[in-house]
């Protein structure tokens, strides 16, 4: 049957237009009618088949590009809306918005696709639908020359309603019309909250004609497909309207119930079938078949029509059916048959009747699951507006935020639970080519803990309303003109138990400070004079640790006497302070290696972590050209002293190091129990890095830390004991990775808190 549907669709291409200008997204019936790939300068038309306005797309979507079918497959009686396409080359998914619509009523959704070899590749693509964040149905193109039509009805959650066209990598999705009709709610009452319909078939039975029924006969513009088999039935019709009861279920019109088959033979039953289609998505898709049936004959003397109807032998009601004469009845299942390959419906004359069954119209769906978890409305609408002010949607931000998970937009990070909606937690923006002011929308998103804009030109102040942002972490360096003016933003009001802390943060804290803070570094020259640097390059220490005179560094390290440790940065003295304390005094050596900002960025990420596992900063010097960091004293030593061992040990060491930058456990459930080695190593086969990193990290990292630190851990748990690096050899590579990490840090330097009253347009720490 469904085969018989695409065919069937040939009649639909019939149709021409008249040009009129059309603006805004619905007509006066509330229906929007959108040619894809129209220009977006040319003006819309109405086609002269339904005399329904068909308008551009360009004010539902952003991406694609329009294309002109070749010209061998349009012909003059072809509806305009068939002759061109808005393909999508780029971007997994690509939704159309469809706006001003009312949350919680029933919209029949149709999409049409004609390939007419648009792209001159004469290949044919297969790509999915979505409506929403649930899966729609999976668009086969056939050939160059046939149409194809798919249909929903569903019930909208909100105002809006995305359409998206899902590359599957079996070509590029395209797409011919999209149209949106509105239902009363009390229609296809099997269509609700949590399930929609998907048209497999909807055929009018008896005309001769081939004429399609649709919109003006019928007031919904259901498409209704002519279908009669001359051999096997009789056809019947009748002049005379055909009424919808009071309480009608389908509104059947009237062009299509005055026609209608019986069978050839008296005695002989009417049948039909489907084959089931499950899929990747539903593999036990469920079915509801829909029998549209009227009496068109009066009946004389002692006449009956009556017949039972059976699916695969069971009945659906076992008195049996007599349809009303010029009225519309419907038999339909109101619970999906599931449990079948194939679907066979039988009408059978009852031993009482005396004339054969009578059958007008028939409409089969598969049941469409809408129970897919969104993300919170707010969170939507607050993202929009974010995107929408910024102009985003080149960085592929389309269709719901966070969901489905694998085409969440990129720079965001969500939260997921079970059964409530998605919510916004993190968000980088960093050297997204942002300008103007910060969007107020931010503070829209009250789960927001995380978020990066910094390296874009934004200017202004920062919203007072990100201040009833509880947890909010603010990093915005690298934006000259934001609070250019010292006066401009003042200390946020807010509650006690509220903070905005705006500061720099360590995205692989567990790997780049271990290895900063407790593994000794290579060595250096023993010259210990200072060096002069010019004052442009220092960033002031603002920090809350003790501040220590040269002089004072002297007294504590009797002269520098005793060498605990070397470093890139320059030696690690022994010392004591006057109330007995050992310490570690790091001086930073006029002929090191590394600059002052690098030494500036290790005093930045030790001021704000603290870990019981992890030495603490005491306090730091920098008096004149002298400076040094004063740590606690390891009386256990250094840490690749005792993580030098066995290779065992460093298979050990790389386990940890992979759970660190992923955030998995030792052993993830996804989809089921795996080793979390094994399942790095599958997800590192596309080479890409992202896709294995934690998504707390909102992606502010180092792309090439990240790719050493996981290549590092890989090599460390390799089967092979030969391949495995040493301890000290992994120590080497993560100081690399930490290096990375503090240029990484250095370019995002900027922050403040509200409860600090430091100048939030200072660099300092």
């Amino acid at each position: 049957m469904a085969a018989q549907w695409l065919l069937l669709l040939l009649f639909v291409l019939a149709g021409g237009g008249g040009v009129v200008q059309v603006e805004g997204q619905l007509d006066n019936l509330g229906f929007i009618s959108i040619d894809c790939g129209l220009p977006e300068n040319a003006a819309g038309y109405v086609d002269s088949a339904t005399k329904l306005r068909f308008i551009s797309d360009a004010s539902f979507i952003h991406s694609g590009t329009n294309h002109n079918m070749s010209a061998e497959y349009i012909t003059p009686s072809m509806g305009r809306s068939w002759h061109n396409v808005r393909s999508f080359a780029a971007g997994a998914r690509n939704c159309y918005t469809l706006r001003s619509l009312v949350g919680g009523l029933k919209y029949l959704i149709r999409a049409t696709f004609m390939y007419g070899n648009y792209d001159g590749l004469n290949r044919s693509p297969l790509f999915d639908l979505h409506v929403g964040v649930n899966y729609w149905s999976t668009v086969n193109i056939s050939d160059a020359n046939t149409p194809a039509i798919y249909e929903v009805i569903t019930v909208v959650p909100g105002g809006s309603l995305q359409v998206c066209l899902v590359n599957t990598g079996s070509g590029t999705p395209f797409i011919s019309s999209l149209s949106l009709r509105p239902f009363k709610n009390g229609l296809y009452p099997m269509a609700n909250a949590t399930q929609g319909l998907v048209l497999v078939s909807r055929v009018n039975f008896g005309p001769s004609d081939g004429v399609v029924v649709r919109f003006p006969d019928d007031p919904h513009d259901r498409i209704w497909m002519p279908l009669s088999k001359p051999t096997e039935w009789s056809e019947i019709s009748t002049t005379k309207k055909v009424q919808n009861m009071n309480v009608d279920s389908f509104e059947a019109p009237s062009a299509v119930m005055q026609t209608a088959i019986t069978p050839i033979n008296d005695t002989s039953p009417i049948e039909f079938s489907w084959d089931a289609q499950p899929n990747v998505n539903d593999p036990s898709p469920g079915y509801i078949c829909v029998l549209h049936l009227s009496e068109l004959q009066i009946l004389s003397g002692n006449a009956v029509r009556q017949f039972y109807i059976t699916v695969n032998g069971q009945f659906w009601d076992p008195r049996g059916f007599t349809p009303q004469y010029l009225y519309t009845n419907a038999a339909y299942n109101t619970d999906p048959n599931h449990q079948f390959h194939q679907y066979n419906v039988s009408l059978n004359a009852t031993a009482n009747s005396t004339l054969p069954p009578i059958l007008n119209a028939l409409e089969v769906f598969s049941v469409l699951s809408t129970t897919g978890i969104t993300t919170a409305p707010s969170d939507v609408s607050a993202m929009t507006a974010v995107r929408d002010k910024y102009q985003l949607v080149k960085k592929d931000w389309m269709g719901d935020p966070c969901l489905p998970k694998n085409f969440a937009w990129k720079g965001l990070g969500c939260s997921y639970a079970v059964s409530s909606p998605a919510i916004v937690t993190g968000l980088n923006l960093s050297s997204s080519g942002l300008s103007g002011n910060m969007s107020p929308f931010f503070a829209s998103l009250k789960g927001l803990q995380y978020l990066d804009l910094s390296r874009n030109n934004l200017t202004g102040t920062i919203p007072n309303n990100l201040s009833q942002l509880p947890a909010l972490t603010l990093i915005y360096g690298n934006n000259p003109n934001i609070c250019s003016d010292g006066n401009s933003c003042q200390i946020l009001e807010k509650k006690k138990s509220s903070m905005v802390a705006i500061y720099v943060t360590v995205p692989i804290v567990a790997v780049a400070v271990m290895v900063g803070c407790l593994v000794s570094k290579g060595a250096t020259s023993n010259n210990l004079m200072p060096r002069n640097r010019t004052s442009s390059v220092h960033r002031s220490l603002q920090v809350n640790n003790r501040r220590f005179t040269y002089n004072e560094l002297v007294a504590v390290t009797s002269g520098f006497q005793r060498v605990i440790g070397q470093g890139g940065f320059g030696k690690v003295y022994d010392g004591f302070l006057e109330d007995g304390t050992q310490v570690a005094v790091k001086l930073l050596s006029e002929s090191s290696d590394q600059g002052v900002p690098e030494f500036l960025a290790e005093a930045q990420i030790l001021a704000k972590i603290h870990h019981k596992n992890l030495v603490s900063l005491i306090g730091y010097c920098k008096d004149r050209e002298y400076m040094a960091l004063v740590y606690e004293y390891m009386s256990e030593g250094a840490l690749h002293e005792h993580l030098r061992g066995t290779k065992l040990h460093a298979t050990c060491y790389g386990v940890v190091l992979v759970e660190i930058v992923t955030g998995q456990p030792h052993i993830p459930n996804d989809p089921e129990p795996t080793g979390i080695i094994l399942w790095v190593r599958r997800r590192l086969v596309s080479g890409n890095i992202e896709g294995i990193v934690d998504a707390r990290m909102c992606g502010d990292h180092d792309v090439n830390s990240v790719w050493k630190v996981t290549d590092t851990a890989l090599k460390c748990t390799s089967q092979t004991p030969e391949e495995r690096p040493t301890m000290t050899n992994v120590v080497a590579l993560l100081k690399e990775c930490l290096e990375l990490e503090a240029a990484h840090v250095v370019s995002n330097a900027g922050y403040y808190t509200t409860e600090s009253g430091a100048n939030p347009n200072s660099n300092a720490i």
